[in-house]
């Protein structure tokens, strides 16, 4: 218990020495989620409030945004930001408590593991620098790790199924790839030879969220404007329009972030490759051996075959379970150190290279604040452009970066500017003309360029040169940053 109470306590106060003052909307999927509990809040319903005609919300599940909607309900964007990201700082610290407790109790890495092992491993992976960027914004992956890490503990222990089941459920409709904690809990079950009571038990709760958001998605997806499918539509956007191209880049690509924290240090291209397999290969054992001790194993496993499928970069995906990837790193190297006495100088020297490695990596980014340094300039840069779009009329429509930051801070309707579909692995943009007819369908009567060296400039660019008197440019700042008015019919 006292491990547990290091693992939470040390989470927390770094958490909350994380906490920033960084605009809502940074990251874009924060000003999403607060701008969908500040629609819940209001009475406008599951919608989104920046799109013109508010239509329902079908991208996100929506616990994190109930969640989040007495917030922005009861205070300023400003207080209800500071509240998020308070929750999230005890969501996170009662997440990396009830892992290392388990952990513990468990004796998730081995039988010989001293106790006090790994609460250090969950504290020192639940306190990463990545692990802050996701917390210290409106983002929902503590409350899944929180949730996650309930229904671990609930399926190791094998009873209460119905409390497993329902705790499962909210998993799923907190993050769509909750299902793969859903899946693996039922694999683990099945070998463990459940009763078909608990199975049952279990899976109700689950099927009946999985129904019940898959008929509001059929009920609304058609209000989703096309060309805003990948960011607002359904999931099934990314796979229809990807296919199974993203899996050849993806596989290799899974162990990247991971390497980055650890072995980016080290300067030799081959030696980076050598430790980096090895270390991969350590890994994967650690969660062949989780799969046989707790039901993370399996739901690592499917967590980690989605990812596979899923045609984007999987960094932000693997933060949310950081903790418990590390555990079975630890496993195995435990495991491996048992078995194979001879390699034991070389798993030693690895060890040591990749916790150094990580240490060092921990205190630059202490020393420099990199879990908010983007959100700082983002929220530098668009404090500078919001008291001018707060002069437009009401009934303005914008084209914008972080169109829902826009909207959050100014109460002007706001759509994204920059387009991009999936056409199989390649990202490709609209031409002129398709980008034109977006802005005709969606109304917008003013574009906003946040920054010149953004992609969203290079679209902008190429609406100038197929249509020069499409715009006039009402403000300029500096470093070509614009406001233009949207001449329609010209």
């Amino acid at each position: 218990m006292k491990g547990a109470a290091f693992a939470a306590g040390a989470t927390l106060v770094v958490g909350v020495l994380a906490l920033n003052q960084a605009l809502v909307g940074v990251f874009y999927d924060d000003g999403l989620y607060a701008s969908l509990a500040t629609a819940l809040a209001n009475g406008l319903g599951y919608a989104h409030p920046n799109l013109p005609g508010t239509p329902a919300a079908v991208h996100y599940p929506p616990l994190y945004p109930v969640v989040l909607a007495p917030f922005f309900g009861l205070f300023s964007v400003a207080g209800a930001a500071l509240a998020a990201k308070l929750l999230n700082a005890l969501l996170g610290a009662a997440a990396a408590g009830l892992i290392a407790w388990h952990a513990t109790k468990t004796a998730l890495l081995g039988p010989t593991a001293p106790r006090w092992l790994a609460p250090v491993i969950v504290g020192g992976a639940a306190i990463a620098i990545p692990v802050l960027a996701t917390q210290t914004v409106v983002f929902a992956e503590p409350l899944f790790a929180v949730l996650l890490a309930i229904v671990i503990v609930l399926a190791d222990r094998g009873d209460r199924p119905w409390i497993l089941g329902i705790a499962a459920a909210l998993v799923l409709l907190t993050r769509s790839i909750g299902i793969a904690g859903a899946a693996g809990v039922v694999v683990f079950l099945i070998t463990r030879r459940a009763p078909h009571r608990a199975l049952v038990a279990l899976v109700v709760p689950v099927i009946a969220a999985a129904l019940a958001w898959s008929a509001w998605v059929m009920a609304h997806q058609h209000a989703i404007e096309p060309e805003l499918a990948l960011g607002y539509g359904n999931y099934s956007a990314h796979l229809s329009q990807a296919g199974l191209t993203a899996v050849a880049v993806n596989v290799p690509d899974l162990s990247r972030p991971l390497e980055a924290i650890t072995l980016g240090w080290i300067p030799l291209r081959w030696l980076y490759h050598v430790l980096a397999t090895a270390a991969l290969g350590i890994g994967l054992y650690g969660v062949a051996l989780l799969a046989r001790r707790s039901a993370i194993g399996l739901a690592l496993i499917f967590y980690l075959l989605i990812l596979a499928v899923w045609p984007h970069p999987p960094d932000r995906f693997l933060w949310a379970v950081l903790p418990w990837l590390a555990l079975a790193w630890a496993a195995g190297v435990l495991e491996l150190w048992r078995r194979w006495p001879r390699v034991r100088l070389l798993l030693g020297l690895l060890v040591t290279l990749i916790v150094g490695g990580y240490l060092n990596y921990e205190i630059r980014g202490f020393a420099g604040r990199w879990w908010d340094a983007q959100a700082r300039n983002i929220s530098a840069n668009f404090a500078e452009l919001l008291p001018v779009v707060q002069t437009l009329p009401d009934s303005a429509v914008l084209a914008s970066d972080d169109e829902a930051l826009v909207w959050l801070y100014s109460r002007r309707q706001s759509v994204p500017l920059y387009l991009e579909r999936y056409h199989g692995r390649e990202l490709i943009t609209p031409t002129p003309a398709e980008h034109r007819a977006y802005l005709d369908r969606m109304r917008v009567t003013h574009v906003l360029l946040a920054s010149s060296s953004s992609p969203s400039a290079r679209q902008l660019k190429a609406l100038l040169d197929a249509y020069p008197r499409l715009f006039t440019a009402l403000y300029r700042w500096s470093d070509g940053r614009w406001l233009f008015a949207v001449n329609h019919g010209q």
